[in-house]
């Protein structure tokens, strides 16, 4: 197969595929490593051609880890960082939110009767308690946020 790229559609390509394998690093389940690996791979093979296509400005060669990489100059303010926070704070929340309602309703229903619902389940059960942390997450971030550490253990 021969593909032909404009500059511009290069750049979004290298973006794209930088974003999958920056996402994909952060799996670290067990069996995880070989979707990985692929990740990693088809992201260097993409990054090494483009910069043998005269594009480097866009990737750079990282010595001490012998890898290519989108360069730093290009990264900041790219379009494929900017959606990387984002996707990392997002998810940050979403997740801060829907830990602390499960852990609410599995506190007040008990933890067997709460592992029988289904995910949908809980979520209409505890979407009250989700808006309550979301406004108070977006109001205060994690201002108000503390572990209260059982007496003995910290």
């Amino acid at each position: 197969m021969h593909l032909r790229f404009t500059d511009k559609e290069l750049a979004t390509l290298v973006e794209m595929v930088s974003l999958a394998a920056n996402v994909a690093m952060w799996n670290r389940k067990p069996g995880a490593e070989e979707g990985v690996a692929a990740f990693e791979g088809m992201e260097q093979k993409v990054l090494e051609k483009v910069k043998h296509a005269g594009q480097g400005n866009l990737v750079e060669f990282d010595e001490a880890k012998q890898v290519h990489q989108v360069s730093l100059a290009y990264q900041e303010g790219s379009f494929f960082q900017e959606c990387y926070d984002e996707f990392r704070n997002e998810c940050f929340w979403e997740e801060m939110v829907i830990r602390l309602a499960d852990r609410d309703l599995a506190k007040a229903i008990g933890k067997p009767a709460w592992e029988k619902l289904t995910e949908e389940q809980r979520r209409e059960r505890t979407r009250d308690v989700e808006k309550r942390y979301w406004e108070e997450f977006t109001k205060k971030g994690i201002d108000r946020v503390a572990v209260i550490h059982p007496p003995g253990e910290g």
